[in-house]
């Protein structure tokens, strides 16, 4: 009878303690079982600014926050020719979508394959969250560098 007290309680507190930490679901890239992408996975910082890392459930991803500030997305196809602004941050240069502002995209510029971070710039900085997963992108050498 004791052993069926512990095992009830048990199946009370488990949920409890899953229901905090929900995995971020996320589309993995077309390319993220790419050997480089798994070269930035394992580098992936643990916390960006304040914001810790949660469990994903795709391949090449990341995401911190609760609710979910940063996401990234390794393995998504090159880009080397853009109109959107380039800038150079972590040492990676960045294509800047903010066409969903305050939620920006980032694209790594000039690597094969491409990274995608993307922000909530109500929560984080993007120059903060690019600072800190630069470290870690650049490890994909770029074929190309952002003009002026």
């Amino acid at each position: 009878m004791k052993i069926f007290r512990v095992l009830a309680a048990s199946a009370l507190v488990l949920p409890m303690l899953t229901g905090c930490s929900a995995v971020v679901v996320i589309d993995a890239a077309p390319d993220a079982n790419n050997p480089k992408c798994a070269d930035i996975s394992v580098r992936l910082p643990d916390t960006i600014d304040n914001l810790e890392r949660r469990s994903t459930n795709a391949q090449a991803t990341g995401a911190w926050g609760n609710p979910t500030a940063v996401i990234l997305r390794c393995g998504l196809p090159p880009v080397e020719v853009s109109s959107l602004q380039c800038v150079t941050a972590g040492g990676v240069d960045w294509l800047v979508d903010d066409s969903k502002s305050p939620s920006y995209r980032f694209i790594s510029f000039g690597q094969n394959p491409a990274t995608e971070v993307i922000v909530d710039s109500t929560k984080i900085a993007g120059v903060t969250a690019l600072e800190t997963l630069g470290g870690s992108v650049k490890y994909i050498s770029p074929t190309k560098k952002c003009l002026g």
